[in-house]
């Protein structure tokens, strides 16, 4: 089941040709961990794709990479200080691309003058398995003896306290209690 406790992660990269499958394989292997396997696939290849850009177009190859989990929806998102790269001219292939594959996706600037890209994923309602219930482990004043466990003859009352239970229901109730005490 996927998990709703929050997840954070975030990663500085100097973007070449050779870091763009070892970055897919770090995002993979933290979606594993949050057990989101299935949007890994979904994921990676976005991140392959925008790596690939920033190393084709940017002149500044420093990247960070952050991904958010938040029980529903997983926002990976993408940030550069290169001034000369240009999403709606550079990249305009790319996000393309990620807005086919993707829920949602987005181009904003930070308060610092650098652009982030990002894209989210949703997790699909029939991709949830059901909780196993577990039976509640008794405490050590709660240990009862299930009725099955005592022996037929207590749980049989005698023929005169079956006779006293049709006269009194109260009384067949104390019979059986006063039998049960007997036999612990």
């Amino acid at each position: 089941m996927k998990t709703a406790v929050p997840c954070y992660y975030h990663l500085d990269v100097e973007v070449s040709p050779e870091r763009v499958g070892q970055v897919s394989r770090i995002l993979a292997a933290h979606l594993r961990y949050w057990d989101l396997d299935n949007l890994a696939d979904p994921v990676c290849r976005g991140a392959e794709l925008l790596l690939r850009a920033i190393d084709q177009h940017a002149t500044d190859k420093h990247t960070s990479i952050e991904m958010w989990w938040n029980g529903q929806h997983l926002i990976t998102a993408f940030g550069d200080d290169d001034p000369d790269l240009r999403p709606d001219q550079d990249l305009r292939a790319c996000l393309a691309d990620i807005a086919a594959m993707s829920d949602g996706w987005g181009c904003c600037t930070s308060e610092t003058g650098s652009k982030i890209i990002w894209f989210t994923q949703r997790a699909r309602s029939g991709e949830r398995v059901p909780l196993v219930p577990t039976a509640p482990a008794p405490t050590l004043r709660q240990g009862l003896q299930v009725p099955r466990e005592l022996p037929v003859t207590v749980l049989a009352a005698p023929a005169a306290a079956a006779d006293d239970a049709m006269a009194a229901p109260g009384a067949a109730a104390a019979a059986l209690d006063d039998a049960l005490e007997g036999s612990r």
